[in-house]
């Protein structure tokens, strides 16, 4: 799906810009707990940006399936929810905006576990 390559290729160039930021901007402005914190976000972020860009290529092979579509989506809302958070609990050191970082990790254990079931089905 041509939508799951261009939301994958934008947020691995996300990824990178924020992960030099994190490591050029932030440096020496925040605590490096929070920095720490940050990588996390920026390492699961591009990871589940190769994500959308491995699902765009499967979903070119798969015909008749929502499940692909549906771990896209849950890949990049996990994206938003997961790397999201921390990018803001890191800024604004808030420690209750940790609590939404389980719901993107849901969300990407959701995303993968229904590229299986693509794959199960339909290949």
């Amino acid at each position: 799906m041509k939508l799951f390559l261009i939301l994958g290729s934008i947020n691995a160039m996300l990824a990178v810009a924020l992960g030099a930021f994190g490591a050029h901007g932030l440096e020496g402005k925040i605590p490096e707990k929070y920095l720490q914190i940050w990588q996390t976000g920026v390492q699961y972020h591009m990871y589940h940006a190769l994500g959308l860009i491995a699902i765009a290529l499967i979903a070119g092979r798969l015909t008749g399936t929502g499940s692909i579509a549906a771990a896209g989506w849950l890949m990049f809302a996990g994206i938003i929810l997961f790397s999201g958070s921390l990018y803001v609990l890191s800024l604004t050191q808030i420690s209750v905006l940790g609590a939404i970082t389980p719901l993107g990790g849901v969300a990407f254990i959701a995303a993968w576990i229904m590229v299986v079931v693509s794959a199960v089905k339909y290949l």
